[in-house]
């Protein structure tokens, strides 16, 4: 009696679920499509606000930092509770930093939740048609994080590119101090003759400054967006000359030779490494391509290994090894230059 009142019980519960989930995933999928038309309409109206305020604030004492806040944002603000409440933790700081680096314009928090809400309503979706519930959560898994990953490889592409760019940088900037120009025309000088990540970045420091921030607060806006020590180096040498005195281009010349010195090493260690990584991604790919030729050669004996309960010990066993010796071969060939 008590088996038939909890089957009962699951049932009912099983049909209430299933009746609230397409409810849910409808309101889910509309918040995200209202999210996404008010954060597009409001882009341009929010950017010329925050200039506003940013420039009415020059007037009180310890602006600097503020305007440096606001013109930093760009239009990355959270918009709404549910995004105010999401931007407070952690990982959206970070997340926020890798789209200011990789150039989207776009808030962490907002991403976040589009992202999740996309990923719940692709999981509520997929159970309506009847897929397995592992395989509703990977691809609800998949629909999160793979945009996140594709972020954070854009962001790291584009700081190699301004790494490669920066010689070039460093030597039109000193080239337009020897002419008689000032560093905030050579910064603009390299926004109008350079493509992005440089061009954009310098004409960022430039476009602040010309807004009223200090040149010395620009410049530490740069260090702290891109992150980069290469920069870093830079703008410490500006700020030290700038208090000193002294010859900036000649500065700037021996840094850019420094650092073109260093790419020119990375390449070569890049080249002497390359057998270890070809050797990593061998390593890698080997055994699953093993397994799917076997699936079609000898089905029986490749079953056992998703099908039986020890193959299925043995496949995971497997796959975390294989995981843990990708890091240790990118580990070795990791070389700090």
């Amino acid at each position: 009696m008590n088996a038939l009142l909890a089957v009962d019980m699951f049932s009912g519960v099983g049909g209430i679920l299933l009746m609230a989930l397409p409810i849910i995933g409808s309101v889910l999928m509309a918040y995200g499509v209202f999210s996404v038309a008010v954060d597009l309409r409001s882009a341009d109206k929010r950017r010329i606000v925050k200039r506003l305020q940013a420039g009415s604030s020059r007037t009180r004492r310890g602006a600097d930092d503020a305007e440096g806040q606001d013109l930093r944002k760009s239009g990355t603000e959270a918009v709404g509770g549910l995004a105010r409440a999401i931007s407070r933790f952690s990982f959206t700081a970070r997340m926020q930093t890798v789209l200011d680096q990789a150039n989207v314009n776009m808030a962490a928090a907002q991403l976040l939740i589009r992202l999740g809400t996309a990923s719940v309503v692709g999981v509520v979706v997929l159970l309506m048609f009847g897929v397995s519930p592992i395989a509703a959560l990977g691809t609800g898994a998949g629909v999160f994080v793979l945009p996140i990953l594709y972020f954070i490889r854009a962001r790291k592409k584009r700081m190699n590119k301004l790494i490669e760019q920066l010689p070039d940088v460093f030597e039109m900037l000193s080239q337009a101090l020897r002419a008689g120009h000032s560093l905030a025309s050579g910064m603009q000088l390299i926004a109008k003759q350079l493509p992005d990540p440089a061009g954009t970045e310098f004409g960022r420091v430039f476009h602040e400054q010309n807004l009223g921030l200090k040149v010395e607060d620009a410049l530490r806006n740069l260090a702290t967006r891109t992150d980069l020590m290469d920069v870093k180096f830079f703008v410490t040498a500006v700020l030290i000359q700038r208090q000193t005195g002294g010859d900036l281009a000649e500065v700037l010349d021996k840094i850019g030779t420094v650092i073109r010195d260093r790419i020119q090493l990375f390449g070569m260690v890049k080249a002497l490494t390359a057998e270890g990584r070809l050797s990593g991604y061998v390593l890698l790919a080997l055994p699953p391509l093993v397994f799917f030729v076997m699936l079609f050669v000898n089905r029986d004996y490749a079953d056992v290994l998703i099908s039986d309960p020890t193959g299925k010990m043995m496949t995971t066993t497997a796959i975390v090894m294989q995981l843990m010796g990708w890091a240790m071969i990118k580990k070795i060939i990791n070389i700090k230059v």
